[in-house]
C-alpha cells in the first residue's frame, strides 16, 4: 500500500510558550510537561547497558523493488530503505512512551518568543557530520533553504508554509521566524533533517543524486550492491552516543537492508533465515503461512505487540477529479457496496477493526452530533457542507444482522438513481449513456484478492470496476500526477494534527502534482479548519476544529474506510536478538527494533 509523503513534528512547545517572555528549555510539551526531567539519563524503555556489536538483518520496507539514489528528498527515484532515520540527526528528539514531546539533539535547548513569532535553537558544540565538521548554524539554514526550494518533495513547502525565514545569529545559534503565531511550527522545524552545505556543494540539489549524504546520524553508508542491498554501518565516533535521548539506542554495528522482488519471495527467505526480522501486514500470511523448521526449532518466533498509536486512516481514495466521482453520492453508494464484515470474517481471520474517519484512536476522534463549538465553526460554510455533516458522525455501513448487503445495495441503488445513474441492460448509465466503469490502480497483483469481493458485489449495482496492476515505478508516477480512478492509501495517523493536514486535504496541494491530496479535496470549509487546527493556542480550541474537519471530510465520502490492527505483528530471529522489557506504546514496529534491540551475537 502507497504510503504518501507526511512530515509530521514530533515536539512541542514547553510552558515557556504560553509565558509573557521567552527562555532556554532542553525539551518541548505541546501541551502539559514533558515526561522526562532535564537531568534524564535515558529513555525508560531502552536497556542502557544494551552492548554494542552484531548485525541487524532487515527487508526493505518500501514498495520500490530497487533504488537509484542516495538523496531521499528529491521527488524522482527511489532512495534505500530506512536512509532518513539512519543519517540524518534533527535539532529535536522524539521519544517514543509520549505524544508531541521533544528532546534535546543537535540543539542543547530552544527558547521561544513570548509573541510565538519565532523559535531560536542553539546547537550543541560537540556535533559533528560524518566527515568531521562541526554542525552549524549555516547548515541549519542551508537545510531548511533546501528543503523549501524548487527541487524538493512539495509536502515539504506545505508543511513549511508559515515559516517566514531563517536567520544565523551566530556560529551555534540560529532563529526561525514565523508568519503568524503557531503552537507547532516550533516543533515542526525542531524534527527537520539537517545536512551539511558540503554534501552536493556547487550542485542543483535535484543533481545531488550519487553522493552519500553528509549527515550526522549515527549510521553511515557501508558496503552497498546498487539496486540491490545496502549495509549501513554504525559511527563508533557518533559525537551523540552518550546523550540521554541516544544511550541504550542504535546498537547494531552493521544494518543490513536487502531487497526481494515479491511478498513469496520474501517470506521465503524469512523462513531460510536469510534476514531477522519481517512485520506482517497480511492477516492471511500471519495465520496461514509464517510456519517451518525454524519456528518449529524456536529460532524464529511470532510475535505480536500491542501499541497505542493512533488507527490511521488506510482508505480506498476516491479520486474527484474524475466527473464519475464527484457527486458524493456516487461515492457513498460505492461505499455501500463493501461488505467489510464478510471479509473479515472469511479473508482476514478477525484481525482487524474497521477505520472511521480521520483522527481513530486519538482525542481527535468524533463521535455523535457536533457540539456548539463545532457548530459555530461549521456555520459560515453551510453551503460547502456535505450532506449530513451537521449530523451524527458517519458510521461506516455494516452487514452484521440486523444488517446486510441487500438493504446497502437497496440503498447504494437509491443514492445512484438520485444522482441520475440507472440501470440499462444491465449497466449502469447516466442521461448522457454513459456507464459507470472505474478502474482501480495498484502496484500489487495479490491484491485482486482483496478487491474481488467488492467487484462482484459493485457488479450487481451495474457498476463495472476493473483491477489493473502495475509495476511500482509506474504506479507512483501515476499517483504523483492523479492519473487514476480508485487506489488504496496507508495513511498513517497522528496524535497532533496539524499543517500536514493541508498537503493531504487543502484545496491548493489539490493542483499540485506529487501533493498528498490524492482525493482532490477543494473545499473552503477544509481550508478554514485545517487553519484552525494549526493556529489553535490550547487543546479546548483544538479539538473542536479537528471533530469539525473530521465531520466534512467523512461525510463526504472521499474515502472508503479500510481497516487496522491494534498489534504489530512480527517473526523474529530470537537466537540473534535480543529486546528491551519495555515496549513503548508508540512505537512503529521498525523503529523499536533499529532504536532499542541488539545482537546476542557480538
Amino acid at each position: 500500500m502507497h504510503i504518501p509523503l507526511k512530515i509530521i513534528g514530533f515536539v512541542a512547545l514547553t510552558g515557556a510558550l504560553l509565558s509573557g517572555s521567552a527562555w532556554a528549555e532542553p525539551a518541548y510539551a505541546l501541551w502539559g510537561s514533558p515526561k522526562y526531567p532535564a537531568d534524564f539519563a535515558h529513555f525508560d524503555y531502552v536497556h542502557a547497558q544494551a552492548p554494542k556489536g552484531g548485525a541487524l538483518r532487515l527487508v526493505s520496507n518500501s514498495r520500490a523493488s530497487t533504488f537509484d539514489k542516495y538523496n531521499p528528498f528529491t521527488i524522482k527515484g527511489s532512495a534505500p530503505a530506512y536512509l532518513s532515520q539512519l543519517l540524518f540527526d534533527s535539532l529535536l528528539a522524539g521519544s517514543m512512551d509520549e505524544t508531541a514531546t521533544g528532546y534535546g539533539l543537535l540543539a542543547e535547548d530552544v527558547s521561544v518568543a513570548a509573541d510565538r513569532l519565532s523559535a531560536t535553537f542553539r546547537l550543541r558544540p560537540q556535533a559533528r557530520f560524518h566527515n568531521g565538521e562541526p554542525v552549524l548554524a549555516e547548515d541549519v539554514k542551508h537545510s531548511f533553504d533546501t528543503l523549501v526550494g524548487p527541487h524538493t518533495s512539495p509536502g515539504y513547502k506545505t508543511l513549511l508554509i508559515d515559516v517566514a525565514g531563517v536567520d544565523v545569529l551566530d556560529a551555534r545559534t540560529v532563529r526561525f521566524r514565523f508568519k503568524a503565531p503557531n503552537r507547532e511550527l516550533p516543533l515542526t522545524v525542531g524534527s527537520l533533517p539537517i545536512f551539511s552545505r558540503a554534501w552536493g556543494a556547487g550542485k542543483p540539489f535535484d543533481q545531488v543524486v550519487m553522493e552519500p549524504p553528509i549527515g550526522s546520524g549515527p549510521y553511515r553508508i557501508g558496503p552497498v550492491r546498487f539496486g540491490k542491498d545496502i549495509t549501513y554501518v554504525r559511527d563508533p565516533h557518533y559525537w551523540a552516543k552518550d546523550l540521554p535521548v541516544r544511550v541504550g539506542t542504535f546498537n547494531f554495528d552493521r544494518v543490513e537492508i536487502n531487497i526481494y522482488k515479491d511478498n513469496t519471495a520474501k517470506l521465503e527467505a524469512l523462513k531460510a533465515g536469510e534476514f531477522d526480522v519481517m512485520r506482517f501486514f497480511s492477516a492471511g500470511d500471519w495465520a496461514r503461512r509464517v510456519n517451518g523448521k525454524k519456528f518449529n526449532s524456536g529460532e524464529l518466533v511470532k510475535g505480536e505487540f500491542a501499541h497505542q498509536l493512533p488507527t490511521g486512516f488506510q482508505s480506498y481514495v476516491l479520486n474527484t477529479r474524475k466527473p464519475h466521482l464527484q457527486d458524493v453520492r456516487v461515492r457513498q453508494a460505492l461505499g455501500l457496496a463493501l461488505d467489510y464484515e464478510w471479509m473479515n470474517r472469511q479473508m482476514f481471520y478477525g484481525a482487524y477493526q474497521r477505520v472511521n474517519g480521520i483522527f481513530g484512536h486519538t482525542p481527535c476522534e468524533t463521535t455523535g452530533l457536533p457540539t456548539p463549538a463545532e457548530q459555530q465553526l461549521l456555520a459560515p460554510y453551510a453551503h460547502d457542507l456535505p450532506p449530513g455533516t451537521l449530523g451524527p458522525m458517519t458510521v461506516p455501513p455494516n452487514t452484521n444482522p440486523p444488517g446486510s448487503l441487500r438493504a446497502n445495495l437497496l440503498q447504494a441503488r437509491a443514492l445512484l438513481q438520485q444522482a441520475g445513474w440507472t440501470v440499462q441492460g444491465g449497466v449502469l448509465r447516466n442521461a448522457q449513456g454513459q456507464a459507470l466503469e472505474l478502474e482501480y490502480l495498484d502496484s500489487n497483483e495479490g491484491g485482486l484478492r482483496v478487491v474481488a469481493p467488492w467487484q462482484r458485489n459493485l457488479e450487481k449495482l451495474g457498476i463495472r470496476l476493473r483491477y489493473r496492476a502495475v509495476d511500482f515505478a509506474l504506479y507512483q508516477q501515476r499517483l504523483q500526477k492523479f492519473d487514476f480512478d480508485i487506489t488504496s492509501i496507508a495513511y498513517q495517523g497522528t496524535n497532533n494534527p496539524g499543517q500536514e493536514l493541508a498537503d493531504l486535504f487543502g484545496s491548493q496541494a489539490a493542483d499540485q502534482e506529487d501533493s498528498g491530496n490524492f482525493p482532490g479535496v477543494k473545499n473552503p470549509a477544509v481550508d478554514a479548519l485545517i487553519d484552525k487546527i494549526v493556529t489553535a493556542r490550547t487543546q479546548d480550541e483544538l479539538l473542536p476544529a479537528c471533530h469539525a474537519l473530521e465531520r466534512v471530510i467523512a461525510h463526504g465520502h472521499y474515502l472508503i474506510p479500510q481497516w487496522y490492527a491494534s498489534t504489530h505483528r512480527m517473526a523474529y530471529n530470537a537466537w540473534r536478538l535480543a529486546m528491551p522489557s519495555v515496549l513503548p506504546p508508540y512505537s512503529t514496529g521498525e523503529d523499536w527494533v533499529l532504536q532499542t534491540w541488539w545482537s546476542k551475537k557480538q
